[in-house]
This record gives C-alpha cells, structure tokens and sequence, in this order.
C-alpha cells in the first residue's frame, strides 16, 4: 500500500450545540451529546498530532463552537501546535471580551455565518433573533483587524437575497464570501425538498455573482459554491477521498469528510483508541475510497477521474444506496435520471428545523 501524502487540513468539529436550527445544517441527525466531547487536553494531542502529519490550517467549527467555554484553550493549543485556526461561528455569543481573549489566544481569523440580507427572513431561518449579533460580531471581528469571511448556504429560501448578501459582506468589510449551494446532507438531506431551488433562481444569482465580480474588480474574494444536482458534473468532494483534509467530531471520531458518518459499514476510527497517523496512512475507512481503483464504470475510464475522484461518496450513498456507485451528479451516472428528478419539486413541504434542545449545557 502507498503511503498518501499528508493532509493539510482538519476540521475540528467541537461540538455539535448550537443555538440555532437552521434545516439546511449539515451536521448528522444523531448529534453527540456534550457529555461525549473531547475536552481540551484532548483536543491539545489531536493538534499535535495533526502538525506532525503535516497539517497546517483547522476550522474550529461545530455546531457552535463559542458553547464551549475552553475554546480560549483549544485555540490556543492548536497555535501552539503550529498551525493557522479560523473560528467558524454564527457569531451569537461573540462579545467583544470573548474575541479579545481568542485573539489573545492566538485566533488567526473568523468565518461569520448569515443565513439572509434581510434580517426578519435571516432569523426565521435560523430559527433564533440572531442577525443583530452576526452584525455586531463583523464589526468586533474587523475593529481587531483580523481577516473576516462570511459563509452562506444558499437554497429555495434565500438564492433570491444574493445581490443583498453580496451588499452586507461589501458593508461588514468582508475579506471574502462563500456563496455555497446547500450540499444535502444530514439535516439538509431531511429537508431536501423544502429546500430545492428553481433553475431560474440559480440562474439569476449566477448573474448577480457575475456582475458583482466585475464591479469589485477583486476587492472582495466571492466564491460561489456549484451546485451539482444541477451541474451535470460532480464535485472534486473534498480534494478526494482521504486526500488533503480530515475531520474530528466531537467524540474524537475521524473521518475522510464532515458527511462520512452516514456512510454504513465504514467503522471510522476514533482518535482517542489509534494515533491520527494511523488513522490518515493506514485505516480501512481512510483507504476505502482512494484513489482510483475501487471506481466502477463509467468512472474507471472516465478522463476525469483524477479531477473529480469519481463525486462525492456520501451523495452517492444518500441517492443509490451504495457508496462505491458513480455519483448520480454525473450525467455519465446510470442513476442520474434519479437526481434530475430531484430537483423538480412544485409544491415544496415546510422546513423541519434542526432539532432543538430543551437547554444548550455549557463546557465545564
């Protein structure tokens, strides 16, 4: 077996609370319970461990990361361990005492969530009154000069809003936002649905990112995330499997993407039983999906197989019923008919929101 060449990346998934309910969340509908979290020396020996297989960069991402009370700590002993961190962050509970103590910890950046431009219809999606806190959050994140980018999943509810989400991240001072077609997956796989848009609302905000493009001549970073239930291609998932970045859960579960978990029969390894070097050179799980060996027809002779790995695995899964299948995005795919179909949804059912808890416990 060729030993891969190291990862650059890891998610670091702190926790999964978080005191919004968006539908379109991509966390898995079996949440772990904060009882079963890492604690922060255990989140210490991950860092070191990820440095010395090579990784430079960690999202401290969660659910909501700033629920736990040691995030001054995880921060600051992923600096210690060498490497660039972004707080991923809705921004509720982003005081300005907080933020001076994750810069005094060492933060690098900050990724701000927004669910819409409108802030009545960006808190109906969330589930909570909380765009007044992203608001306030931006404006904290950039009076400490600390790069700030914004992330917005977009669907049905709000693909209408990019001109004005392209607006608000020009008036926060954004560095750079992430315009990404919802990935359906978890909760987003739930509402699937409710969630799809139209081809006519993709096209339009296709344009509006065109035309922003031009006006701000590179003055802002946007990245518009292809939405491949409709592309007819389908998405490089994640660099490929097992190929530049991991993900941590919250109960130390690693994984070759956020979405792997719902994969069944993969067994994922956990950091607190094996060393993450094993997991990343040596794990069945890491190795399930490598390369390009294990691909089917039309993949195995397909001259993209090495640009887009055959699609992601987990969709594959969630619209076949088999991981190891082409992706249904490729219109190459024998199931592709199957997602076409998908996408033309009339009447769209209500969201289901991303289940509540009765009372979000802080980290001790």
């Amino acid at each position: 077996m060729t030993t891969p060449d190291p990862p650059w990346a890891l998610l670091s998934e702190l926790t999964h609370a978080c005191p919004l309910h968006c539908g379109y969340c991509s966390n898995p509908l079996e949440l772990t319970r904060r009882s079963r979290e890492l604690s922060a020396t255990q989140w210490a020996d991950v860092f070191h461990q990820a440095a010395e297989l090579g990784v430079l960069h960690t999202h401290l991402s969660g659910g909501e990361p700033l629920l736990r009370r040691d995030l001054e700590d995880i921060t600051r002993a992923a600096v210690d361990a060498g490497m660039y961190t972004q707080l991923v962050t809705s921004g509720d509970g982003l005081s300005a005492e907080r933020l001076d103590a994750l810069v005094d910890a060492g933060l690098h950046s900050v990724q701000l969530s927004v669910q819409h431009a409108d802030p009545g219809r960006s808190d109906a999606i969330a589930g909570r009154r909380a765009f007044d806190a992203k608001r306030t959050a931006a404006r904290l994140v950039r009076e400490r000069d600390l790069p700030l980018g914004i992330n917005v999943v977009l669907h049905r509810h709000n693909l209408d809003a990019v001109d004005g989400l392209l607006e608000l991240a020009v008036g926060w001072q954004a560095d750079r936002i992430e315009l990404a077609n919802t990935q359906f997956y978890g909760w987003g796989l739930l509402n699937r649905a409710a969630l799809m848009p139209t081809r006519e609302q993709l096209q339009a905000a296709m344009e509006t990112v065109d035309r922003w493009r031009k006006r701000l001549d590179g003055t802002l970073d946007i990245t518009w995330v292809v939405p491949d239930y409709f592309s007819g291609t389908p998405k490089p998932c994640m660099g490929g499997w097992g190929a530049v970045s991991l993900t941590v859960t919250p109960d130390g579960t690693a994984l070759p993407c956020p979405a792997a978990a719902a994969l069944p029969d993969l067994d994922p390894p956990n950091v607190v039983e094996r060393s993450l070097r094993w997991i990343w050179e040596e794990s069945p799980t890491f190795n399930a999906y490598r390369g390009t060996a294990w691909m089917p027809t039309p993949c195995r002779t397909c001259e993209r197989r090495t640009e887009d790995f055959g699609g992601c695995r987990c969709q594959a899964h969630a619209l076949t019923g088999d991981a190891a299948r082409t992706d249904p995005a490729c219109s190459l795919s024998p199931d592709h008919a199957t997602l076409v179909a998908l996408t033309r949804t009339d009447t769209p059912p209500g969201i289901v929101p991303r289940r509540p808890a009765a009372r979000i416990e802080q980290h001790s």
